[in-house]
């Protein structure tokens, strides 16, 4: 298999940005999908896609590599960092030094915005928090409290935190709108991130109570619902869901199951209506899904069955149009990516597995000994370069039939926050600092 990604590939990523992006005659953002912007969780995509093939392969260790600059993180969270032209915004949580208690007190929600070119904090905006008080703090830095990635069209910057609130803020960090959303039975925590679509802001809502599982859809300029979906089979679910292009017509394909299969653990719907399209019996839990060479391919990222599904079918299409199935995959936070017509798969303990997009056959499977993360979710570049890359220990593969490792590279400040890339330069949120990498 070539190292390079095939043209078709490149088309393909292209029509998901333009779909993905919510590209559409009257957005005033059309046009704008510049390698210099990482609008949401996983990349204009939200598969991970990226257009850049000049990104370092090496960066930190004891000469700080490539490191273009290193500066303090207000606060924290593992909220991954999103990046519009010459500003990154990220999401935090910070309680007061007199907080003895945590469980007790809701942390100050803060959104930051730092210059892409210096790292230099232009604004650091607090949001009011909602009404949910968390007492359980086993999802990550800040308590899980700033979990979501925030997304932005450009305009706008739009933000979830875990007390069960979303917000929007313009550029300059004053308020445009705030929701709180209830009810607020997300389990441990929120980690759904929300979705842009054309004119609307869409949130996940996959509950613990099935009765309150919905699908939202916020209108991005003043933040009122223009259209919601209750989704009472709906088990919960931490996971984002993809917007994706099939047939030239946008799907919204949600992998929300509890912990376990159901009959309805993978569904597809319109992201301009909530219209169900597709559904079959799957697991999805944490893990967003991947798509590329035809499939959606998905898994609960708790530990479970994963499944390749052609996403052209309609109704129940669980014995019509699951191609294959993989009845073990252990747990692993992050999203799968697929470059070319190989499945790429990180899972405990530092396991990489690659199967072929075809039949699901594994080609091969290599420990990543030193990562520091398998909650993070790769990127995969222009070259066919995969990125399992955190502010920790981070791996470069390259793409192809056989284990190729590029790189190793750590920044000592391990977090679970997904990179973001724009440009030719990478940029990490660890516990303590933000980090922007680029060839020196």
């Amino acid at each position: 298999m070539s190292s390079k990604l095939p043209p078709p590939f490149v088309i393909a990523v292209i029509s998901i940005l333009l779909i993905a992006n919510g590209a559409a005659a009257d957005d005033p953002n059309d046009g704008q999908l510049a390698t210099a912007n990482w609008p949401g969780f996983r990349g204009p995509s939200g598969l991970g896609y990226l257009q850049s093939k000049n990104l370092p392969l090496q960066w930190g260790g004891e000469k700080s590599e490539n490191v273009i600059w290193k500066t303090p993180l207000v606060g924290e969270g593992h909220a991954s960092p999103i990046v519009w032209c010459d500003r990154m915004f990220v999401c935090t949580a910070r309680w007061d030094a007199a907080v003895t208690d945590r469980a007790k007190v809701i942390p100050e929600h803060h959104v930051l915005c730092y210059r892409v070119s210096d790292g230099k904090l232009l604004w650091d905006a607090t949001i009011e928090p909602g009404p949910w008080l968390r007492n359980d703090f086993r999802s990550g830095p800040g308590g899980g409290y700033a979990a979501p990635t925030p997304t932005t069209d450009g305009q706008r910057v739009y933000v979830v935190f875990a007390s069960s609130v979303i917000a929007a803020l313009d550029f300059e960090g004053k308020p445009v709108w705030r929701n709180e959303i209830s009810p607020h039975g997300f389990d441990v925590t929120i980690g759904t991130s929300p979705v842009l679509f054309r004119d609307t802001v869409l949130m996940l809502c996959a509950m613990s109570n099935k009765k309150d599982s919905r699908l939202i859809a916020y209108n991005k300029t003043d933040g009122s619902v223009k259209w919601q979906k209750s989704l009472p089979k709906m088990g919960l679910a931490h996971s984002t869901p993809v917007v994706i292009n099939v047939n030239d017509k946008p799907q919204l394909v949600v992998a929300a199951s509890g912990f376990g299969e159901s009959d309805e653990g993978i569904q597809s719907f319109d992201p301009s209506n909530g219209e169900r399209l597709w559904w079959c019996r799957g697991a999805g839990e944490s893990a967003s899904v991947a798509y590329g060479a035809g499939i959606v391919y998905c898994d609960s990222g708790r530990g479970g069955p994963g499944i390749a599904i052609d996403p052209t079918g309609s109704g129940d299409v669980t014995s019509t149009h699951i191609k294959w199935r993989i009845n073990q995959v252990p747990e692993g936070i992050g999203s799968p990516v697929i470059v070319g017509d190989r499945v790429y798969r990180l899972h405990s303990p530092n396991v990489l597995k690659c199967w072929q997009v075809a039949d699901g056959k594994q080609v091969y499977a290599e420990r990543l000994p030193k990562l520091t993360s398998t909650w993070a979710s790769p990127v995969a570049d222009a070259n066919g370069r995969l990125y399992f890359a955190s502010a920790g220990v981070s791996y470069v593969i390259q793409s192809g039939d056989e284990f190729k490792l590029l790189a190793t590279n750590d920044l000592s400040d391990p977090n679970h926050a997904s990179v973001a890339v724009a440009g030719d330069r990478l940029f990490f949120v660890g516990t303590r600092h933000v980090f922007c990498i680029g060839a020196k």
